[in-house]
């Protein structure tokens, strides 16, 4: 099974950009998640690679819910901070990893990872959270999928990626290969097996300055990663989408949805 190896420092320099330009999380599909999981005020969520905070800050404020974020990245758990104080929402910001799991946590109710599993080692993860998680807690998956793009805005940026970041395009590329186990399989053979998916689909209008700062989110293109190439991979990119569309004008559409694994 492939698990990606542990990179403490992967996503520096792309929390200025995260927040802002990737794919949010719907009040609505918080909620339903919230009302899903048997949530009640004060009860201790552990937002788990918690980046910026997105997904704790708003179980916080929509939730009422107790939360630690964990995160391994300085940068991010900064941002997470700031922005936890603009919503007036108390979290707690820990550095830290999958690898850092153990009874500080406990009890758990509930553990949300946004965007994060994959860079784990999964089955280990989900072991340590069934140590400390309570009899009723469950797991939460939150990501987004891409539908279309119009133009096909999506198809620059990854002739960009192969281009300009070979190694971490690779990267991405293992996880779509047959080697790849998907999360669901890894979670029905874990003590959290009995799996629900609730999505939302919606339709999103987009700039350049979107597209462009949604590749600098990335740890495959982002600033740190791209080095001395970066001021040319964005105005290629640039070039690229000025082609497609004079105008500027792009959308896309994409199911934001979670996947919630309770045990059985």
């Amino acid at each position: 099974m492939i698990t990606i190896p542990f990179e403490a420092r992967r996503f520096q320099s792309t929390a200025t950009y995260y927040t802002r330009y990737r794919v949010p999380y719907p009040d609505r599909l918080i909620k339903r998640i919230a009302e899903r999981t048997d949530r009640s005020a004060g009860e201790r969520v552990l937002d788990l690679g918690c980046g910026p905070g997105q997904l704790g800050i708003a179980f916080a404020r929509l939730a009422k819910a107790t939360v630690v974020g964990l995160d391994p990245e300085p940068e991010m758990l900064e941002t997470a901070r700031a922005d936890a104080a603009a919503a007036g929402v108390d979290v707690t910001f820990v550095k830290g990893s999958s690898y850092d799991l153990d009874s500080r946590f406990a009890p758990l109710k509930l553990t949300v990872m946004g965007r994060s599993f994959h860079w784990m080692d999964r089955p280990a993860t989900l072991r340590a959270l069934d140590e400390i998680t309570v009899k009723s807690g469950c797991v939460v998956l939150f990501g987004d999928r891409h539908i279309s793009s119009t133009p096909d805005w999506r198809q620059a940026v990854n002739r960009l990626s192969e281009t300009f970041a070979p190694e971490r395009n690779a990267d991405r590329e293992r996880r779509k290969g047959p080697d790849w186990i998907e999360h669901e399989r890894i979670l029905l053979n874990s003590a959290f097996n009995d799996l629900e998916r609730i999505a939302l689909v919606r339709e999103r209008k987009l700039s350049p300055d979107d597209i462009v700062g949604r590749a600098l989110s990335t740890s495959v293109t982002s600033r740190q990663t791209l080095g001395e190439g970066a001021e040319a991979f964005e105005a290629e990119l640039r070039a690229a989408l000025f082609k497609l569309s004079p105008e500027g004008e792009f959308s896309e559409v994409v199911g934001i949805g979670a996947l919630i694994a309770r045990r059985s």
